[in-house]
């Protein structure tokens, strides 16, 4: 019995959501009084796997093979069922990111598992398996009892901090042969975005809406991004009237993202947009409706003509970092 748990990488390296996964899964292990193992798969320097160890993994599986260069959710869920049974893992823990969500219920009916998808918080108990999520967009929380013997459980990102530990994890390196037949996902071209932050890995967003009036008012919140170390995001009629790229697009139809921080320049906070933001740990927005939905969730807000007031926060925080 122990709990595993598996760990994307991106070029042979690991984010944050990786380290923030083995902290969760150790925890969790520990409530189990068990260990945690790690899976790897693809090509990760020793150096870059020794990382996991000083999170709390026990042991780390180094999955290599031919076909594992590129991600294809039919492929790694049969490797990491196999490697499941092959533990005896009675927990088998991933990111609720696009590949967590492709990889969770084809592992599930692989191995007759129940899922709590988008967990939050430590399991409130282990027997019975009750888990913590959101519900409702993030109008509600949800006690999810998982009755099967083994449970998948996706995390969602930045829900957990981080916990390093002053310890080496055992690695084993383990050649995986793969049928190529099984791997249908093809990479014919790849187009990297520098010199911006991705927003999916941002600490915090600085968002426009429509609020914003015209894409001509936009260089103020693009300079307060950059004064903060921010991404740069926008709400869907924003990106829908191409003021801003359908990448910036944040909200149930856009990307869902978790940042430390959020701040909202010009959004009224429809339900839609709010589905995407909610798990940020802080929001701050700026609105000239005070009775708009995004105050509701928002921890800190200002009420006024975003277009006058972003000028002026600019300057403040330059003042600051002065």
């Amino acid at each position: 019995m122990s709990v595993l748990v598996f760990t994307e990488n991106w070029d042979g390296k690991f984010k944050k959501s990786s380290f923030e996964l083995v902290s969760y899964a150790s925890q969790v292990a520990a409530m189990m009084n068990t260990t945690t193992t790690v899976l790897s798969l693809g090509k990760v320097e020793k150096s870059e796997l020794d990382k996991l160890g000083g999170f709390g993994a026990s042991r780390i599986i180094n999955g290599v093979g031919d076909n594992l260069t590129v991600f294809d959710s039919q492929a790694f869920c049969r490797v990491i069922s196999d490697i499941a049974v092959k533990e005896g893992a009675t927990v088998v823990i991933l990111s609720n990111n696009n590949s967590g969500k492709a990889l969770a219920p084809r592992i599930a009916v692989r191995l007759k598992a129940g899922i709590g998808a988008g967990v939050s918080k430590l399991p409130i108990s282990i027997s019975p398996f009750v888990v913590y999520k959101r519900a409702f967009s993030g109008n509600a929380f949800a006690h999810l009892t998982i009755r099967t013997d083994i449970k998948i459980i996706t995390l969602a990102q930045n829900s957990f901090e981080l916990i390093e530990k002053n310890a080496e994890a055992i690695i084993e390196d383990m050649a995986i042969q793969l049928d190529g037949s099984m791997v249908k996902t093809q990479v014919k071209e790849v187009q990297k975005q520098s010199g911006k932050i991705l927003l999916t890995d941002a600490d915090i967003v600085v968002s426009g809406g429509r609020g914003m009036k015209s894409p001509d008012n936009w260089g103020p919140l693009v300079e307060l991004a950059d004064l903060l170390g921010a991404a740069t995001a926008c709400s869907r009629p924003v990106s829908d009237e191409g003021w801003r790229g359908h990448e910036e697009h944040t909200g149930q139809t856009g990307k869902i993202i978790a940042p430390n921080l959020y701040i909202a320049i010009g959004i009224s906070g429809a339900t839609q947009h709010l589905a995407g933001v909610s798990s940020s740990k802080y929001i701050v927005a700026i609105n000239n409706d005070k009775s708009a939905p995004i105050f509701e969730a928002a921890q800190f807000g200002i009420v006024g003509d975003a277009v006058k007031i972003l000028p002026k926060l600019v300057d403040a925080v330059k003042e600051i970092k002065s």
